[in-house]
């Protein structure tokens, strides 16, 4: 009974979100000449999010770790294990997210992206993390909220080696706090993007998995005036990740 359940539950699921994906698609060739962030496609892209994380028949808990109450201007980092953090974060929180430039040409999903605001970077360019670290002051003394991941990519289920220095820039510059989300799948096979698989591949595997937990924990915000530049901001950013994958993961 449960299995027939969850079944029809995932077939209600994707008659919605391909309904929606595709009203949004043509949304997003609508010709737009105000803001970005006013495009019909960014206002919906949030719900749109939560659409898909319905048809994936995810379980997404949010587990409020802060001790302070959230500020309403912040920059969200997050470890990277999977792909589903790209819908995951923006539909628990009102971000606009950093992804890498190859996202654009994504089936359906690029135009949408695009349309919402998305933020892009070639990982492999220094002119182009430039310029997206500009793009990202310019977005958040602009009134937005980003999102990001600092391990620079999708780098497993453990924690890489060090983090880049992007987010915690952009924070001395605009003095908005940098938010940590810690994320953890309780089926880390099924949810890890890494080679040989494809992102469709991925999906089957997200959305077949038979344990559908996932745990994002979101904790009191680093303010930049606590810190003497965007490397000791880095530093102690990455300490409190350590701890947490130690505490979850390990």
């Amino acid at each position: 009974m449960l299995l027939l359940l969850r079944l029809a539950r995932k077939l209600i699921g994707w008659a919605d979100f391909i309904a929606f994906t595709a009203l949004l698609y043509l949304l997003a060739w609508l010709p737009w000449p105000g803001k970005r962030s006013s495009h019909p496609v960014a206002r919906m892209f949030n719900a749109w999010c939560r659409a898909f994380v319905r048809a994936l028949d995810v379980d997404l808990r949010l587990h409020q770790k802060n001790l302070r109450r959230l500020p309403e201007r912040y920059i969200l980092i997050a470890n990277h294990p999977a792909a589903f953090e790209d819908i995951g974060i923006p539909a628990l929180f009102d971000v606009v997210s950093l992804a890498k430039v190859q996202v654009k040409d994504w089936f359906l999903v690029g135009r949408i992206s695009q349309a919402a605001g998305t933020l892009y970077v070639d990982r492999d360019s220094p002119e182009s993390r430039h310029h997206a670290i500009d793009a990202m002051v310019e977005a958040v003394n602009g009134g937005q909220n980003i999102a990001l991941y600092p391990e620079g990519g999708c780098k497993g289920r453990r924690l890489f080696h060090e983090f880049q220095s992007g987010a915690f820039d952009v924070s001395m510059r605009t003095g908005v706090p940098v938010l940590p989300v810690f994320l953890h799948y309780e089926a880390q096979d099924d949810f890890e993007w890494q080679p040989p698989y494809t992102l469709p591949q991925k999906i089957w595997h997200m959305a077949t998995t038979v344990n559908n937990r996932a745990n994002y924990y979101v904790y009191d915000p680093l303010e930049p005036k606590d810190y003497a530049d965007k490397h000791a901001m880095k530093a102690a950013a990455y300490a409190l990740y350590v701890r947490w994958n130690a505490q979850y993961l390990e």
